[in-house]
């Protein structure tokens, strides 16, 4: 009888919950395996996250464990992940993405909209900063660590009067219910990968890369791939005021009904909300990278360069 397969997660209950649909995904290929907690610098430090050694912190402990063969697989939210390649890992499953979009939570079910000038709205994002600054309400961002549950319990408490989240998250916690509003993508576009889990293995464990293909989903690969090629092009990293989405649609063109077309659209937003520039394409789902390079060339010869500047805090990983 062979050894569980040995999964690295994260302490956090939403990082446990999200290894946990992993884990029962496998065994219901007939795999056994087993969660091995695994403790990031990220988790442990009250410290402003950009001192904690920038993009990454969330994910460097497992990818270590991973390198030395301490664990066999890792779950990552993908959005955490950096873009560049990792010489020794692949990302070897991206599995059927939750709702990639923000979530509002307060106390009174009230919308961002009706909170007034002055509200205090908790965040860990830069890319929510920003955003929630360049709506123009008057809207105070507040700079908030901790798990989902802490962040909950500061809009409980009165600390703040909102946080935004991760809508998947909170969906993924059974937390749906305490959602004000969801924020539809023209007023806040989600981090790259959000949304999307990464299952990362040693690049040599072939055997590996054939029990979790299984779990990749083709269209989620897409998009994330499109989304995440934007980032890596802009050379933004995951913690800079930089949203993106893509979704699969039906094509308009005249030849092949029901064609699919791959639809992306990028913001890069001044951190302090005072500009912000959106752009769009749309393209060939076979070729997510070619459509990032020209949604990233646009960005760039519009002037994305001159609204990235060093943020205050990673992109929230809760």
């Amino acid at each position: 009888m062979s050894a569980p397969l040995r999964l690295g997660t994260r302490r956090s209950a939403l990082a446990t919950t999200q290894s946990g649909h992993v884990a029962d995904a496998l065994r219901s290929l007939g795999h056994e395996v087993e969660l091995v907690p695994v403790v990031t610098e990220g988790d442990v430090s009250r410290a402003p996250l950009v001192t904690l050694g920038g993009t990454g912190v969330f994910a460097a402990a497992l990818r270590e464990a991973l390198v030395r063969g301490e664990i066999d697989l890792a779950v990552h939210s993908l959005k955490d992940l950096p873009t560049a390649p990792h010489p020794d890992l692949i990302v070897a499953a991206i599995p059927g993405r939750e709702d990639p979009r923000d979530a509002v939570v307060t106390a009174d079910g009230r919308a961002l909209a009706e909170l007034g000038p002055g509200a205090r709205v908790g965040t860990g994002s830069p890319r929510r900063a920003a955003q929630l600054r360049a709506l123009g309400w008057g809207l105070e961002p507040q700079d908030v660590r901790g798990n989902v549950d802490t962040r909950l319990r500061l809009v409980t408490d009165g600390a703040v009067d909102a946080v935004v989240l991760a809508h998947a998250g909170l969906r993924r916690l059974g937390l749906g219910d305490r959602v004000s509003e969801v924020l539809d993508p023209i007023q806040m576009l989600p981090a790259p990968g959000q949304g999307a889990l990464a299952v990362e293995c040693r690049t040599d464990r072939t055997d590996l890369r054939e029990i979790l293909a299984p779990l990749d989903d083709s269209d989620t690969r897409v998009c994330v791939e499109a989304e995440r090629g934007v980032l890596a092009l802009l050379e933004a990293g995951c913690s800079a005021p930089v949203g993106a989405l893509a979704e699969i649609v039906e094509g308009e063109a005249a030849e092949g009904d029901g064609a699919l077309e791959l639809s992306l659209r990028a913001a890069v937003v001044a951190p302090d909300g005072s500009a912000e520039l959106r752009r769009s394409a749309v393209g060939d789902p076979d070729d997510p990278h070619g459509l990032a390079r020209r949604l990233a060339d646009l960005l760039i010869e519009d002037g994305a360069g001159d609204l990235m500047t060093t943020p205050t805090s990673l992109e929230d990983p809760q």
